[in-house]
């Protein structure tokens, strides 16, 4: 069960990243708030990076003996 909610973790990580990594390089075209701010590129890229070990990690563990 742990193993899932980490992986769950991981990816939602990865997708709050991507999109962080998005609004800070002002690529949805809005105004105000973290659009356009380019601290959140940095942000975006930690956090998809903290996902993406996360899932690599799991990953090297192998597949759970039942």
């Amino acid at each position: 069960m742990w193993r899932a909610a980490r992986t769950v973790l991981g990816i939602i990580l990865v997708i709050i990243g991507i999109i962080w990594i998005l609004q800070g390089a002002n690529a949805f075209g809005m105004t105000g708030g973290m659009n356009g701010q380019h601290i959140w590129i940095v942000i975006g890229a930690v956090v998809v990076a903290a996902g993406l070990a996360l899932l690599s990690a799991l990953a090297r563990r192998g597949p759970r003996p039942q």
